[in-house]
């Protein structure tokens, strides 16, 4: 049968082999550097391959699937035919770590069939970009597949088996809130992506995927010696993926870069994305913001009402009165609506989206914080149960929207493959994954539902972040990785080189909301953090998002009016981001550029080991002269002493071109800020 026409504007790849192993298409990245090759086995299995400078990156790897209902579209496939085509274009952030992405590829689509029994088409989509490359599969409109149920992905990835990976594991209890592990490529397990390597002898590489829409997550399952396969959450129907064609799957994306800086600065998975689909979001403000939630966590208020209950009218007044002090926009409060009483974890039937609690006044406070300049930030907990949730959808957003309230922070505290959803009929109920189909569908509703009501949202305990912010940019962040509360849980529960690790592996996904800001540096108990004073300013610098959070009581964020100073006005929209140094699991360093002044800051956060960084302040403005105003560690500063409050203060002259040597202790950390002008 013949190849299907090519596409307007798409130029025929002419070129077909009939042997097995020959290259059936091929495509370059816009630089040359990277080469992608498609050929088949002699079982019919669909293979491609990447290679970067000459050196195999991905080794021939199978494409395909298993189906619940029909043969695998996975051997006995034969080419039908591909076409290329290719695009230069920038386009702008609404906010983000930088104000405009450039996205230049060229593109390879390539077709297959199957023809017993009953003919099945399938194409398969490759974009190549200059930092690395994505791939989806796309089912055609086709009498003999309408219906797909998917048992599983069989995508493969099979690298070079030398080398090293940092990873956490994929599909156990507690979601993606684990501490990264370093070990060989080849000792890699199932892991959930983003997963970071470095060849031996070669590039960094990171697997991931993005535009996860209608789909389930995949978790990345290692067979050793550097092979790798996808494998889809589950789903409690049956098949862990059904659709109706045409459709698309997600991208499935290697990012390769030759430095640390082009992997952390890649916006691949943003340019696979489809482009804003809400218009004008100009109405959500990248701000910082304060909350009654430090005080749950280490124990001294509680969630539910009562004599300890930490959201009560009182205190909120008082966190809403900080924030107009301060300059803070949003006043976040965990625990003011009905449902936390009794055991909700995993449950969540008795929570109301909309009704308050007795001792929390929400009418009068909205009004409160209004006028003061200040807004509050919703709080949904769902204790995992979507069932319940759902149904209060639309009039919790718009009780929110009535009331002043713009972000709304959800969350889904339940075990992994916990979530309650609907049943098929009333007061039926089905257990499904936090990743699975079924819950992706679900955060991308509420995310519709919110910007109806013009609500950005910030989900915790969420689905992986695939870039959806490009297209639904009320997206704004969400946790999805082991966040500060872990500090406050055990003495050092999150190790110093726990941030070190985000920035070069979950940090590639976007947006986290980490909740830096914890100046007391004390948890529950006394426990102490794993960080210097000097840290918790880096971390606003190192660890991205366009919500951040001072976590601490607000009299301890008092009792520090330098460091106060800083977090207050250190930007959350940027419109340059670079980082400057680093290594995976040590240091990173970032200068970034406010997006609403001609300021830079710097921020940078370290492992255990105590390190002097030569500081290139090649990043700046040439022609300029700024005043920086530097937060450091002290020269006998460390994480596990008392030591570990001891800051440093220094201003000094600065230009493009400039170099500092800059004491990072251990555990510990600096930020900056450096302003234009005629200097200190």
């Amino acid at each position: 049968m013949a190849a299907q026409d090519p596409a307007p504007g798409d130029a025929p790849l002419l070129a077909q082999a009939t042997q097995p192993g020959a290259v059936l298409a091929s495509a370059a990245s816009p630089d040359g550097r990277t080469v992608l090759q498609i050929t088949t086995d002699n079982d019919g299995h669909m293979l491609y391959a990447v290679k970067r400078a000459g050196k195999a990156v991905v080794e021939p790897s199978r494409l395909g699937f298993n189906l619940t209902d029909q043969y695998a579209l996975y051997r006995k496939m034969r080419f039908e035919g591909a076409e290329t085509k290719s695009a230069d274009s920038r386009w702008e952030q609404p906010w983000g770590e930088r104000r405009f992405v450039t996205d230049r590829h060229n593109e390879l689509l390539v077709r297959f069939r199957r023809d017993e029994p009953g003919q099945r088409r399938i194409a398969v989509r490759f974009r190549l970009f200059d930092d690395g490359v994505g791939f989806r599969y796309e089912f055609p409109d086709q009498a003999s597949l309408k219906t797909v149920n998917i048992a599983d992905e069989l995508t493969e990835f099979v690298l070079p088996p030398e080398g090293n990976a940092w990873w956490i594991p994929g599909g156990e209890w507690n979601r993606y809130e684990q501490l990264y592990q370093k070990t060989p490529i080849a000792a890699v397990p199932t892991v959930h992506t983003p997963v970071t390597m470095q060849l031996a002898g070669g590039p960094y590489v990171s697997i991931h995927e993005a535009a996860l829409v209608d789909y389930s997550g995949y978790w990345l399952k290692g067979y050793g010696g550097g092979r790798f396969r996808t494998t889809l959450a589950p789903s409690s129907e049956g098949p862990r993926v059904t659709r109706t064609a045409p459709f698309n799957t997600p991208w499935r994306t290697i990012r390769i870069a030759d430095t640390l800086p082009q992997l952390v600065e890649s916006d691949l998975e943003l340019n696979l994305n489809e482009p804003n689909k809400l218009g004008d979001v100009s109405w959500f403000k990248p701000a910082k913001y304060v909350g009654i939630w430090w005080g749950m966590i280490s124990g001294k208020w509680s969630w539910a009402e009562g004599p300890t209950h930490g959201a009560t009218t009182a205190r909120t007044r008082d966190y809403i009165d900080f924030a107009a002090r301060h300059g803070f926009r949003g006043v976040l409060v965990e625990g003011w609506n009905k449902g936390w009483n009794g055991d909700w974890f995993g449950t969540g039937e008795e929570f109301s989206f909309t009704e308050a609690v007795p001792d929390f006044d929400l009418r009068g406070l909205a009004a409160y914080a209004k006028s003061k300049g200040v807004h509050l930030i919703g709080h949904h907990e769902t204790g995992g149960n979507i069932a319940v949730y759902e149904r209060q959808l639309d009039a919790a957003f718009a009780q929110n929207a009535a009331l002043g309230i713009d972000v709304t922070k959800t969350g889904y505290v339940a075990d992994l493959g916990g979530i309650i959803a609907p049943g098929d009929r009333p007061g039926e109920v089905r257990m499904e994954y936090h990743d699975g189909q079924r819950q992706v569908r679900h955060h991308l509703d509420v995310v519709k539902t919110a910007a109806k009501y013009k609500v950005a949202v910030n989900p915790h305990e969420p689905v992986k972040d695939t870039g959806l912010r490009r297209t639904y940019p009320n997206w704004v962040a969400r946790e999805g990785a082991r966040g500060m509360e872990y500090n406050s849980w055990e003495p050092f529960g999150n190790p110093p080189n726990h941030e070190a690790n985000l920035v070069y592996t979950r940090m590639l996904s976007g947006p986290m909301d980490f909740t830096p800001g914890v100046l007391s540096l004390v948890g529950s108990n006394g426990n102490p953090l794993a960080s210097t004073l000097a840290k918790q300013l880096g971390l606003y610098v190192t660890i991205y998002s366009p919500i951040q959070m001072a976590a601490d009581f607000i009299e301890n964020l008092e009792a520090h009016p330098r460091e106060l100073e800083f977090i207050s006005k250190v930007p959350a929209d940027w419109s340059e981001s670079h980082l400057i140094a680093g290594a995976i699991g040590e240091y990173a360093m970032f200068a970034r550029k406010d997006r609403n002044s001609q300021d830079w800051y710097a921020g940078g956060v370290n492992d255990a080991t105590a390190r002097t960084l030569n500081l290139d302040f090649g990043f700046l403005d040439p022609g300029k002269t700024y005043c920086a105003t530097i937060y450091k560690d002290a020269p006998d500063s460390t994480y596990l002493t008392e030591a570990r409050h001891k800051i440093a203060y220094d201003s000094r002259t600065v230009r493009k071109g400039d170099r500092l040597d800059l004491f990072l202790a251990s555990g510990g950390g600096a930020a900056m800020r450096l302003a234009p002008g005629k200097g200190c």
